[in-house]
């Protein structure tokens, strides 16, 4: 390959974490965003991120011509240090400023080379030349191949995301199917993380939902069970599933060994794209029970029928030649980017997501796909054929260092005929139709914002709000929790929880916990600046909130100066926000420092937009007290609940099957069990149920 002598800071990134060598600690990398119990509440089945801020060119970042024409110099003078050390392999490189924050990382295959084409006094696009005033030291590490810098350079960026690379966000594990391979009855269930365990997997699918649909639908075809091994063993009867016609039973002998191994067969044989012939089998098989007049029988086959071609149903456009693809597809409006991907396995189509790169809007569709491209792969096994709407620079390369990762030929097309071409289109379609709804969900957010300034007189357009609350029962389980809005919705990367620590606080003392949450966060943003990184916490967002709003009253507010004066806190507009009478939407008070106590009407537009931001931090903060609440139950049982000992779980159990199903049961559901009072059924629910606060 003939190396480009124009620097790129689009060149295409890699991947392959495991073989990258770890990189020099950078106070510019970034930190991770979120930990895996929070991402499991900040609905991971968002299938289209949020818009990334746009990047503009900073025409004055150096104080005028005579402040650019002097980084310049500087930033030539420390390319053309790094040039004469640098060696005539491949390799990748990092450029830093002056505060060691990575402004670039590239690779090249002769990196003296590209680096002297940085060091030139003229013939930079802006960007580079941007780039170029900024650095003020170059780090290169070498590599054996130039696949083997393509993938370290996808990994670095990843890890560091420099300002002036292509970013992928959102880059979170896809979900797949799994059916076990260590029980002599299989279990079939959502998988995500590494593949140790035995078994069948399946996947990659788009979303969470996705798996949970088929695997519903698969239930209902071939019966097979979903609980975990533990509580197959303790069963004595069968399960509500089995009740329902989702599973067979072979917990207590509902189905024999050879019965339920060929209903395992079945749905293996359905998920690796044998589905017409396990069809055409399940028809056979309705017919005969029909000609012999066994007419339950058949309408059981009908009925696992009817399943598999809902699931057939679910997945969309299903392709006739194509086995096994990723197909992508970039559409670029307004300065914006959106990539659609669509994931087909076993010619079945399992799935798109839409993902917003973040990229200045120089770059061409070309260059920002080439480089999302290798950083979509870098922990993730790449399939046999990969479709492009667009051709990339570094295709070829790309294709060498995918089938090397992959260990087998991996083929990289952009299709011009047939149904391939037929495939790309229709991502493509779905990219523009997806950026077209977040431009204009991003304009209604924008509107809100600027209505929210001139409703209650804001100094300026909140760019980050951060809504609070707290969830106990009891004062047990206690947990605070942080949700983050923006001019392009929520944020939900940058969710956070804290568990209250405080061993002095009363019961239920909410004002208390909102002191320490609000301190824990504050003090946080006061040890380090914004643009500092730092080791990932429960509570690390290093970012500055513009407009706090807390769940509560004048109390919960006046607890929250009290913190803010005491840490020197002066950038922060704080709210209240107290609800109604008898908890009612649209009546509620707004309380804000040294003013009257506001009250909108219920039908404005920027209540609303305050109730929605108060109703995602309940949502959240439930979610988080739930969880704790789960564990506590998993560690004692039921008898937690008061009034709940031994004697009543077992019955409880033995009625619902699971605890789950107990969190699920109503309340008079609850006191049909033999056993359970009105009473004691009341205190279940509120257990599973509570009310924040």
């Amino acid at each position: 390959m003939i190396d480009d002598p124009e620097p790129r800071p689009d060149s295409p990134p890699g991947s392959e974490a495991a073989s990258a060598p770890a990189p020099a600690t950078s106070r510019g990398a970034a930190t991770q965003d979120i930990d895996a119990a929070t991402a499991s509440l900040a609905q991971e089945d968002d299938d289209e991120g949020r818009l990334p801020e746009p990047i503009e060119p900073e025409l004055e970042e150096q104080g005028g011509e005579s402040g650019r024409n002097s980084g310049m110099a500087i930033g030539r003078s420390a390319i053309a240090r790094a040039v004469r050390l640098a060696p005539t392999s491949p390799g990748v490189y990092r450029m830093l400023n002056a505060t060691r924050d990575v402004l670039y990382v590239g690779k090249a295959k002769n990196v003296k080379k590209r680096l002297a084409s940085y060091a030139r006094p003229t013939g930079h696009v802006l960007r580079i030349a941007r780039m170029i005033a900024s650095t003020v030291e170059v780090e290169v590490i070498s590599t054996a191949t130039e696949p083997e810098a393509l993938l370290l350079e996808a990994n670095l960026i990843k890890q560091l995301r420099p300002r002036f690379n292509v970013q992928l966000r959102d880059d979170k594990s896809f979900p797949y199917i799994l059916i076990t391979g260590d029980h002599w009855a299989p279990q079939i269930l959502k998988h995500r993380g590494a593949q140790s365990r035995p078994g069948r997997y399946f996947g990659p699918f788009a979303s969470v939902g996705a798996v949970n649909r088929t695997i519903t639908a698969l239930q209902r075809a071939f019966l097979v069970r979903s609980c975990s091994d533990s509580f197959f063993e303790s069963r004595t009867r069968p399960c509500l599933l089995y009740q329902i016609k989702r599973c067979a039973g072979p917990c207590t002998g509902e189905v024999d060994f050879p019965g339920y191994s060929a209903l395992v067969r079945e749905a293996t044989d359905f998920l690796s794209g044998r589905s017409r012939a396990v069809k055409q089998q399940l028809a056979e098989e309705m017919e005969k029970a029909s000609e012999a007049l066994e007419f339950e029988t058949a309408a059981l086959y009908r009925d696992r029928l009817a399943a598999l071609a809902a699931v057939q149903s679910q997945q969309g456009i299903n392709p006739r030649t194509v086995e096994e693809a990723d197909v992508f597809a970039v559409h670029q409006e307004g300065g914006y980017f959106c990539v659609e991907v669509f994931f087909f396995r076993t010619g079945q189509n399992w799935g798109n997501r839409a993902y917003f790169p973040r990229a200045e809007k120089t770059f061409t569709a070309e260059e920002v796909l080439g480089a999302f491209l290798t950083q979509f792969y870098d922990d993730k096994q790449p399939p046999r054929l990969i479709l492009l709407s667009h051709a990339i620079e570094d295709s070829e390369l790309l294709t060498e260092a995918l089938a090397v990762k992959a260990g087998r030929k991996v083929e990289i097309v952009v299709p011009q005929r047939g149904e391939k071409k037929e495939l790309v289109g229709h991502a493509l379609t779905n990219a523009r139709e997806a950026l077209g709804r977040k431009l204009a969900d991003t304009a209604t957010q924008t509107r809100l914002l600027e209505a929210l300034v001139t409703t209650l007189q804001l100094p300026r357009v909140p760019q980050r709000i951060e809504v609070y609350d707290n969830s106990h029962i009891q004062g047990t389980n206690a947990v605070g929790a942080m949700i983050v809005a923006g001019p392009d919705g929520f944020i939900k990367n940058q969710y956070r929880k804290f568990n209250i620590r405080s061993e002095t606080l009363n019961p239920g003392d909410d004002y208390g916990m909102m002191r320490e949450v609000l301190e824990r966060r504050f003090k946080r943003l006061l040890a380090a600046p914004a643009d500092t990184a730092a080791p990932a916490r429960e509570d690390d967002v290093p970012q500055w909130p513009d407009l706090v709003i807390i769940d509560g009253g004048r109390g919960q507010l006046n607890a929250v100066m009290e913190i803010v004066a005491k840490l020197g806190v002066d950038r922060v507009m704080l709210m209240a926000v107290a609800k109604g009478p008898d908890r009612d939407a649209g009546r509620e008070t707004l309380f804000m420092p040294g003013r009257e106590p506001i009250k909108l009407e219920p039908r404005d537009p920027v209540l609303y937009f305050i109730q929605r931001l108060r109703d995602e931090a309940h949502r959240f903060v439930i979610g988080s007290h739930r969880k704790l609440r789960k564990k506590d139950i998993r560690e004692a049982g039921l008898q937690e609940i008061p009034g709940i000992g031994p004697a009543r779980k077992r019955a409880l159990l033995h009625h619902f099957g699971t605890l789950k199903e107990i969190e699920r049961a109503s309340l008079g559901d609850l006191g049909k069990v033999p056993g359970i009072s009105a009473e004691s059924a009341r205190r279940i629910f509120d257990y599973f149920h509570p009310q924040p606060g």
